[in-house]
């Protein structure tokens, strides 16, 4: 079986008047994430992952900031997509861990529901969807608090 693994990274500034959604889950608080579509941090960092691992690029190829189309765009309905162009290139979602750089809000009791929103858009197990929080030690953007970072890897294989 060929298996591949891909890496994603994204950031985004905190800002007030936004929701803060991460991982597909809308988490309560007073700032939420800058950004042309949900500025969903997690799935953005896991789909380039996922499109990485696959030789396709990025999101920012396959869904621009400057397309009027993504804008405020629900980013689990964007993984699907992906989910659909490895499908069409002969691949399948294996597993992917992810972390989460940010001093808050605590990420840790939204954690379950993340991970099954994440496995039910690529049709594997809660078990293969590994989400971690950490914090920055208030030191850089994310320290101060001015941003949330995501990183994510991913492993596909063919179908």
């Amino acid at each position: 079986m060929n298996m591949l693994i891909g890496f994603g990274y994204d950031v985004h500034r905190l800002v007030p008047g936004r929701p803060l959604v991460l991982g597909g889950v809308t988490i309560p608080g007073e700032r939420g994430l800058e950004g042309h579509s949900d500025a969903d941090v997690v799935l953005h960092a896991l789909m380039d992952a996922l499109l990485g691992a696959a030789g396709l690029g990025d999101i920012g190829r396959h869904f621009p900031p400057t397309d009027p189309a993504y804008e405020g765009a629900d980013s689990l309905e964007l993984l699907r997509r992906v989910v659909a162009l490895l499908a069409a290139e002969g691949y399948r979602p294996v597993n992917c861990d992810i972390t989460v750089v940010a001093e808050r809000p605590k990420i840790g009791p939204h954690v379950e529901a993340m991970r099954e929103r994440i496995s039910a858009v690529l049709d594997v197990e809660p078990r293969r969807v590994s989400i971690k929080a950490t914090t920055n030690e208030r030191m850089g953007f994310v320290g101060r608090e001015e941003g949330v970072a995501a990183y994510a890897v991913a492993l596909i294989a063919e179908r």
